[in-house]
């Protein structure tokens, strides 16, 4: 994955580069080992260069002296980037403008920096817009000629690190040496391939390089995020189980309501299941799991489907107020078959997709539907909910009142929490483009999978299955909560307090029309 940065004080430069950063952070997952397939340098102020990647990685807890290895026989508590492999052919017509007889005819430059000493690459520490030293520079003894200026950290000398390849004669390829460079410092690092010679201009780059944390090649960022799905996937289980038991227990008062819920809370732990393993997968590969992936983001899209249907049917007062959905039941399934599509379409792109294949039009197309069905979803929910409690209100219908109640409640401080969640989540990612607080960055995923996961466990409460269906079930066109309370009588419920004062009055009335 390319991943550009912002140099600040670089004027039109900057602007160019942080923008394609913003664009590439719409990417929820990075692959550990980066591969470069014959991809050109870009073209910057006085330099050419091609972003290998970026990924926040933790300090190394071992530290001997033997190499990191492809098997991990000797990786294990080393953070590192390893180059494997990398080519870079400049074009035919650059190497014959060559001399044969020299040994070093080109030079292409590595250069690894953390995002915190993003200034010390090229001259703004000495007040000027070049990258490449020039001839002026040279004199003054500021840089070398033809390199990239890099301001070395006085407390580290050897960051920013930078790696020389050169080109002979005229041979139109150089292999880079294989190599490690070990990470000793927690951070946000980049790598860049940088050249100044313009005579390289066509230069193209093969390869890839190898990130790695100490505890495995899953990107720093996405450490907490898989311990995160281990633990939900234990809460859906445990939802489930509990679920499952009451169902179990009154299994005769099941309504079909509660088969809808049950497909949801299942989903619900086949999804975050399949995510804990596709970043294990992750960790321990460095590459992902293309099938696995591609079910998580499958069951991840049914899911949210179902999620949404579940509460607009909820707030129809299906099964509760009304027996059926009626008429609107064809433009129910249709606007969940439209959502489907939409959001499975987003997250293949955002998992799988490589954002160089996508420009910014083609991400809001896919970006806009799945948020307007969510804005639809929404109105239509809220809608169903005032004439769900309008009719109840009519009925006197006291305890479905009640309940509705309180899921509208419930419903309506998630809608605000969710709300704020995206304020928040538009000011973190507007002052944190470089990825600086990449540690907590887990957090924004993390915090939908907890709403919907709290949501889920509302309903569930609210409509346990128990001994006494007529709580939420529909029984007809009653005239009132009482009625439905009397309905029980039939299961040998025990009636008292102001339910036996209206048998009372009922026996009364018949007595009354006797007479």
């Amino acid at each position: 994955m390319k991943r550009a940065i912002y140099w600040p004080g670089k004027g039109w430069l900057g602007f160019i580069v942080g923008f394609l950063y913003l664009c590439d952070s719409i990417l929820l997952v990075d692959a550990s080992i980066h591969e470069y397939r014959n991809e050109a340098f870009t073209t910057q102020s006085n330099a050419f260069f091609f972003h290998g990647g970026s990924e926040g990685l933790y300090a190394s807890k071992s530290h001997d002296s033997s190499p990191a290895s492809p098997d991990n026989s000797s990786s294990k508590g080393k953070s590192f980037i390893r180059f494997e492999n990398v080519i870079f052919a400049r074009t035919k017509e650059s190497s014959n403008r060559q001399n044969e007889m020299q040994s070093t005819t080109g030079l292409i430059e590595a250069i690894i920096v953390e995002v915190k000493d993003r200034e010390r690459i090229g001259g703004s520490y000495i007040k000027s817009d070049a990258i490449c030293c020039t001839p002026e520079l040279s004199k003054e003894g500021s840089c070398s000629l033809g390199e990239v200026i890099i301001h070395k950290n006085l407390d580290n000398p050897e960051w920013p690190t930078r790696i020389k390849t050169f080109f002979a004669g005229r041979n139109q390829e150089t292999k880079m040496v294989t190599q490690f460079v070990e990470i000793n410092s927690t951070g946000m690092y980049y790598l860049y391939f940088m050249f100044c010679d313009p005579n390289l201009q066509g230069t193209v780059i093969q390869g890839r390089t190898v990130w790695r944390n100490p505890g495995g090649y899953l990107p720093g960022k996405m450490v907490p995020l898989m311990t995160f799905y281990g633990i939900v996937s234990l809460a859906y289980l445990a939802l489930g189980l509990l679920w499952f038991l009451r169902f179990v227990q009154f299994w005769k008062d099941i309504i079909q309501l509660h088969y809808h819920i049950t497909a949801v809370i299942a989903l619900g732990m086949c999804e975050t299941a399949l995510w804990y393993f596709e970043y294990a997968n992750l960790n321990a590969t460095g590459s992902r799991p293309m099938s696995i992936t591609l079910w998580a983001v499958t069951i991840s899209a049914v899911k949210k489907t179902l999620s949404r249907l579940l509460l607009l049917v909820v707030s129809m007062g299906y099964g509760v107020v009304k027996p059926t959905l009626g008429g609107v039941t064809s433009k129910v399934l249709l606007l969940g078959l439209i959502y489907f599509v939409a959001s499975e379409a987003l997250e293949l792109v955002e998992h799988l997709g490589n954002i160089n294949d996508f420009s910014g039009k083609a991400k809001i197309y896919l970006v806009l539907p799945v948020a307007f069905l969510d804005a639809w979803f929404i109105l239509w929910i809220f809608s169903s909910l005032s004439k769900t409690l309008e009719k109840l209100q009519m009925r006197k219908s006291l305890v479905k009142l009640e309940l509705y109640r309180k899921f509208t409640n419930s419903l309506a401080v998630f809608v605000l929490l969710s709300i704020a969640w995206i304020g928040y989540e538009l000011y973190f990612n507007a002052t944190d483009p470089l990825s600086e607080l990449w540690k907590i960055s887990w957090v924004i995923p993390a915090f939908w999978t907890l709403l919907a996961l709290s949501l889920l466990v509302v309903i569930c409460v609210l409509w346990a299955p128990s001994s006494n269906p007529t709580r939420y079930a529909y029984a007809g066109d009653t005239g009132d909560d009482f009625d439905e309370e009397a309905i029980s009588l039939t299961s040998g419920v025990k009636l008292t307090g102001a339910t036996d004062h209206v048998i009372v009055l009922r026996e009364g009335l018949e007595e009354d029309k006797r007479e």
